[in-house]
């Protein structure tokens, strides 16, 4: 993917919290966006690919288009940035790469590896366990799906959740005020 334009400022910071369905992503990124406050947005790639575009997350899809827009336009109006999904490498990470390399920001990316055992407990307890079944989840789940970057931080599932918030929020320099 060729460099895109610069986006953001010095000041703000991306937030790209990735792994399987089930892992956590998507509580932990929203526990940072609240616990920040006004001023930082919820990028979240379920959202943006399955309810705005009805798109199946397949290759050639416009979804990864969206995602960076939206957060270039939150980077570009001095908002941080969290964005969330399983992403997976093989169609997100030219990207997100890219988006990594032009925003001014710091930019600080998170890979919640979580075993399918534990993503197939963790599912068990959601709100939307009734949307997809165990064997749908064991389709997707895609062992330890890293970008490869030098500084991607690996969070491993014996993080609670206080800790995995704590430590992204941390390395991230997002400072929680709520």
């Amino acid at each position: 993917m060729p460099d895109l334009p610069p986006t953001g400022t010095e000041e703000t910071r991306l937030i790209v919290i990735r792994g399987n369905s089930g892992s956590g992503k998507s509580t932990v990124a929203r526990r940072l966006q609240r616990g920040y406050g006004r001023g930082c947005a919820l990028v979240e790639q379920d959202y943006l690919r399955r309810i705005v575009l009805r798109e199946r997350d397949r290759p050639g899809g416009i979804a990864p288009a969206l995602i960076e827009q939206t957060a270039r336009f939150a980077l570009d109006h001095g908002y941080h940035a969290v964005l969330e999904g399983i992403l997976f490498r093989d169609r997100y990470g030219p990207m997100l790469t890219a988006l990594r390399r032009a925003h001014r920001g710091r930019t600080s990316v998170f890979y919640l590896d979580v075993s399918l055992d534990e993503t197939l407990r963790r599912h068990a307890t959601r709100p939307q366990a009734a949307e997809f079944t165990p064997a749908e989840m064991r389709g997707w789940y895609v062992h330890r799906d890293l970008l490869g970057l030098d500084d991607e931080h690996v969070v491993p599932e014996s993080s609670t959740f206080a800790a995995t918030v704590a430590f992204i929020a941390a390395t991230a320099g997002l400072p929680l005020e709520q």
